[in-house]
């Protein structure tokens, strides 16, 4: 099933159910009003999705086309939204961009922190940049969102617990980073406005691409019309979401509607490309003593999305233009 929350004017839109191919969908309203609604009572109300999504599937129900610049984040905002770093070669290029150490737990303790979701972006938005010289980066990622979610969860009952899985761009402010992290007190600054894939997907659209808690398919990057990455999302997740689920709630519980993401989706192979704009400079100052590659400017635009063996595009396309923050 795959899910789309329309801009109907009001603060957490429509929710909308999206035919498999991208190009139609029908409203849910009746049986929720929202997609947090639906998450709210999910046992109860998936089954009524899911029987409208086939009937819109199988041609039965007629839908109206989908227009992408008319949708908002599927959750447009949220009770949570926690990222991880589950990529291991991510945390070291960035780590050594700002002269940084790895920690000692990198292989056996997740790095996570929360960040703002009371303001999420839609899929199309623009990225608003106040100062150049705060290094805006985008950063492509995974993320799930949870159901109900009770303290003492483990790894082996975690992934129960998925309830939908979207894209993410988790924009980056990268020369924000360094002061307030001297500070020991995490990100706040650095990390502005989140925006998400226009479409949420149930872990069943992916077929066998979903397993062990990763998603086994190439998330794609494309900067000002050109692929940076094409990265293998599956291999180097070496914290699964079972893992990072686990991790979170060895000390408390989360609602429903929490969104948790992966961190940057990152290969060690040079050939796979970036998914962040600060590993491609750090692969150039390992290579050439110096960065080259500038961080975005106004007027850049990026572009994340993900197909499957098909060439179906699975979650929609976030397609954002830097602007000049008024």
């Amino acid at each position: 099933m795959k899910l789309a929350t329309l801009d109907n004017g009001t603060r957490d839109g429509q929710l909308h159910i999206v035919r498999r191919d991208n190009t139609a969908m029908v409203s849910a309203a009746d049986i929720a009003p929202t997609l947090q609604a639906a998450l709210d009572s999910w046992d109860a109300l998936a089954p009524k999705l899911i029987e409208r999504s086939e009937a819109l599937n199988a041609g039965t129900v007629t839908g109206v086309p989908v227009d992408i610049s008319k949708l908002r984040s599927p959750l447009p905002r949220a009770y949570e939204w926690i990222d991880g770093s589950a990529y291991i070669n991510h945390i070291v290029l960035v780590r050594k961009a700002r002269n940084a150490e790895p920690p000692a737990t990198l292989e056996t303790d997740p790095l996570v922190y929360q960040g703002g979701s009371g303001v999420l972006l839609s899929p199309t938005q623009d990225i608003p940049l106040a100062n150049a010289d705060w290094g805006l980066d985008y950063e492509s990622e995974i993320a799930v969102i949870l159901g109900d979610t009770p303290q003492g969860t483990t790894k082996d009952n975690a992934l129960g617990n998925v309830k939908l899985l979207m894209l993410v761009n988790d924009i980056t402010l990268r020369n924000l980073i360094p002061t307030e992290l001297k500070k020991n007190f995490g990100f706040f600054q650095s990390k502005p406005a989140t925006a998400f894939s226009p479409f949420a997907l149930t872990p069943d659209e992916l077929g066998t691409a979903w397993h062990d808690g990763r998603i086994h398919l190439n998330l794609e990057s494309e900067l000002n019309g050109t692929v940076i990455g094409d990265v293998k999302a599956g291999p180097e997740m070496h914290f699964s979401f079972a893992d990072l689920i686990a991790h979170l709630c060895k000390t408390r519980s989360y609602t429903a509607g929490t969104i948790l993401g992966s961190g940057t989706v990152s290969n060690t192979v040079p050939e796979a490309g970036v998914s962040c704009l600060a590993e491609r400079r750090m692969r150039e100052t390992i290579d050439t003593g110096t960065a080259t590659t500038g961080f975005l400017k106004v007027g850049d635009r990026i572009r994340i999305q993900m197909h499957n063996a098909d060439g179906d595009n699975l979650f929609g396309t976030i397609d954002q233009t830097v602007v000049a923050f008024k």
